[in-house]
């Protein structure tokens, strides 16, 4: 990604202006699945407003450090990042540089400087957790608020863990180990149920894709048939990864929602990550729809059958058989059932696998509600016009990479990317014989809108998938 000059404008919706727009009016609910409300009620002790406005902040915070991560991204200050995390109506943004602090101030965030970046964190993990004996290891993540790693071990094996930290230099004070009681196990079973199936077994339908519908890669093998709807796994990884994507019938209508298992469903809007501390709901076939939030990103755990990296973890229950099913953070996808610990009589932690990383290894788009995820319509009303493929974090230069010429006056861009996704459109120019980025829209949409105005030049398009995968088009219009 080009390097941009510009700072970060101040976002739109801020911490302050999400709970205030939130709580003005009386609830409405109808924006939202009966199911997922009444969810929050019983899982959070929340009542019909708490839990709509709840919702609302989340959405508003979370968007605001998406597309503040992408902005310290584009400054070239992404390594002074730490991770961010939502509190009530607040979002907080670590960062290790004072440079960085200002850019989340001027976002309407508020700045939490800390010694170690989130890369740094993400090392440190990785150590640790090869560092302890591999047999004792239930999981690792890194605790964005306290600027530490958490490494999980099994009862009675805290002193040997920790001793082989210490013994891999893993940094002092970076790391804290923790026993818990009940190892995590992937949730998968034999018995019946509503869902899909693969022999004997049964899973939980993740999210409707191009074609078919992801799921864990753990549910079954490359090659492994499904019933209920019939179906095969086309990729699937576990462990490394729990992800899968099964291709189903031609017979099948595949619909961008969620059973909420209170009669209805929850439609699903696109796959825009939420902050740790954001509420999540999951959607699974043994125990059906429950929620809670957040705990952090990028986790790994360790199973029996091996370790899986850069989970979701959740304070969410989940039992066996609803391995593969719907996290959603309102109407976003986030992920489908790993596994954990626990169960949904005493609570648990449930990891999730991102939808995102599934979709992209699978080279299949998300089906959300009034779209199927296909080829995008276009941007009418242009002089000229582009069009392309692109997967996840991938980028294209439009229309070529030797550009077009201007003349001074006002540049206008549009790009029109698949439903679900999250691309963006930067404009260079040719400075001192090398690109520059002069304006760039960075939205968590995959619809952008660039204007710009400046001096006679050579310019180029750059279209960037910051998440998801698909066809874009896209046209733009000189003086």
């Amino acid at each position: 990604m080009a390097t941009a000059t510009a700072t970060l404008i101040a976002a739109g919706i801020t911490a302050a202006s999400a709970g205030t727009a939130a709580g003005t009016d009386a609830p409405d609910a109808s924006r939202y699945a009966p199911g997922l409300v009444a969810a929050m009620e019983r899982d959070l002790g929340l009542d019909t407003a708490e839990a709509i406005d709840r919702l609302r902040t989340d959405e508003a915070l979370s968007a605001t450090a998406h597309t503040l991560i992408k902005s310290l991204e584009a400054t070239s200050l992404e390594k002074q990042y730490a991770g961010s995390w939502v509190e009530g109506d607040e979002l907080y943004v670590a960062v290790t540089d004072k440079t960085a602090a200002a850019q989340v101030r001027a976002a309407g965030a508020t700045a939490v400087t800390v010694d170690r970046s989130l890369a740094a964190l993400d090392r440190i993990a990785t150590r640790a957790y090869e560092a302890a004996p591999e047999a004792d290891v239930a999981s690792a993540y890194v605790d964005v608020e306290s600027n530490t790693v958490v490494l999980e071990v099994a009862e009675g094996a805290k002193a040997a863990a920790t001793k082989a930290v210490r013994a891999a230099g893993v940094p002092a004070g970076s790391v804290s180990v923790v026993e818990v009681a009940e190892m995590p196990r992937t949730f998968i079973n034999v018995i019946g149920g509503n869902a899909y199936y693969i022999g004997g077994a049964r899973c939980s339908v993740g999210f409707s894709a191009t074609g078919g519908f992801v799921t864990a890669g753990h549910c079954g093998v490359r090659g492994a048939t499904t019933s209920q709807p019939s179906g095969t796994f086309q990729v699937s990884s576990f462990p490394g990864n729990d992800y899968a994507y099964v291709n189903t019938g031609t017979d099948d209508t595949l619909v961008g929602a969620v059973n909420n298992y209170s009669g209805g469903t929850v439609n699903v809007a696109g796959s825009t990550a939420a902050a740790v501390g954001a509420t999540v709901c999951r959607s699974g076939s043994t125990t059906g729809w429950h929620c809670g939030t957040i705990q952090a990103l990028n986790a790994s755990v360790t199973y029996a059958e091996g370790t899986v990296s850069g989970l979701i973890r959740t304070n969410v229950c989940a039992e066996p058989g609803d391995s593969g099913g719907s996290l959603l953070a309102g109407t976003q996808a986030q992920g489908m059932t790993s596994g954990g610990s626990g169960n949904c009589r005493s609570g648990g932690t449930t990891y999730f696998q991102p939808v995102n990383e599934a979709l992209s290894a699978a080279g299949v788009s998300l089906i959300t509600t009034g779209g199927g995820g296909g080829t995008p319509g276009g941007c009418s009303g242009e002089e000229s016009a582009f069009s392309g493929s692109l997967s996840s974090g991938g980028q294209a230069a439009e229309p070529g990479t030797s550009g077009f010429t201007s003349g001074s006056g006002t540049i206008t861009g549009c790009l029109d990317g698949p439903s679900g996704t999250d691309f963006d459109l930067y404009l260079q120019k040719v400075s001192g014989g090398a690109w520059t980025t002069v304006a760039r829209a960075i939205t968590t949409s995959p619809d952008e809108r660039v204007t710009y105005t400046g001096t006679s030049g050579t310019y180029r398009w750059v279209v960037v998938s910051y998440t998801g995968s698909g066809s874009y088009t896209g046209g733009w219009s000189t003086p």
